[in-house]
């Protein structure tokens, strides 16, 4: 058996352990922290890994099994509508009631009376055709830059305005010399995180020293080893390209990941380039 089908049997045994441990325990609350400890995954790639291999976050799955769990009471037990709501990690009849006539777009009683009632939703990720070629593996040297720390849902975050403010500090310290990269630093998924708390890090890598200023701070981005992954196509696809990255070119290969976030290099200007054309490197940090 090669090591990349070993690699994939690796992820979804750790995989099973957590789905194991959230289908015994759907009656009490259930801790993400918890499950990222059984899996053993990277805290840094926990939730991506997941979502990648159930094809939806952990946090809908969890919910999702809970109103199927209660579909099928409802269906084949005698239990009251109250009794199963509780029995399934709900704190009142009024918010399953309401999970689950989102979920299913109608109430408990209503599927108890009329059982061939089904779910309105469906669960897929969407898929686009995607520009991405084959990743290079690379070890990178740490880099220092200058930085400014955005917050919020990665779509509404103002970029133009931290690169302009980047920008402004290179040419007030004279910081300014060939070599200059952009990158992003997305520290959080946001199918996990609320929106208020999502954290991205614009950076200007720099070859002279800076100092700190106002919201612009300075650090060194730490080094190692990367696949790098070349991707041609508009940012708003950014988040299929992950699903790629993690569900499939991962999976595939026998690379393990390191306790570091992914980075993303912008290789031209989004201001004067056709979003088809908007060309972006992502380093997947592996061991």
């Amino acid at each position: 058996m090669s090591k990349s089908v070993n690699n994939r049997e690796l992820y979804q045994q750790k995989l099973n352990v957590v789905l194991e441990y959230v289908h015994g325990h759907l009656d009490e609350k259930i801790e993400l922290k918890t499950l990222a400890q059984l899996s053993h995954f990277s805290p840094f790639h926990f939730h991506r890994i997941i979502r990648a291999l159930l094809g939806e976050p952990i946090g809908s799955y969890i919910a999702r099994v809970r109103l199927e769990t209660a579909a099928k009471l409802i269906r084949y037990s005698q239990l009251s509508i109250e009794e199963i709501g509780y029995n399934i990690g709900y704190d009142s009849p009024s918010s399953f009631s309401k999970a689950f006539k989102l979920h299913f777009g109608h109430s408990p009683s209503a599927y108890r009376r009329n059982k061939n009632l089904t779910s309105k939703n469906v669960h897929l990720m969407k898929t686009t055709s995607l520009n991405i070629k084959k990743p290079k593996i690379l070890t990178v040297d740490d880099k220092n830059c200058i930085y400014v720390t955005l917050k919020g849902a990665y779509q509404k975050l103002d970029y133009a305005s931290a690169w302009a403010t980047l920008w402004g500090e290179v040419k007030k310290q004279k910081l300014f010399t060939a070599g200059i990269e952009l990158i992003g630093l997305p520290y959080d998924d946001p199918n996990v995180t609320e929106e208020d708390k999502i954290r991205y890090d614009a950076c200007l890598i720099i070859h002279k020293e800076a100092q700190p200023a106002g919201e612009v701070g300075v650090k060194t981005i730490p080094g190692g080893k990367f696949a790098v992954f070349h991707y041609q196509g508009s940012y708003k696809y950014l988040d299929q390209v992950y699903n790629y990255i993690f569900n499939t070119w991962l999976l595939e290969n026998d690379y393990e990941l390191r306790d570091e976030t992914v980075r993303e290099k912008y290789l031209n200007n989004p201001e004067k380039t056709e979003e088809s054309k908007l060309k972006t490197e992502i380093y997947l940090p592996i061991q």
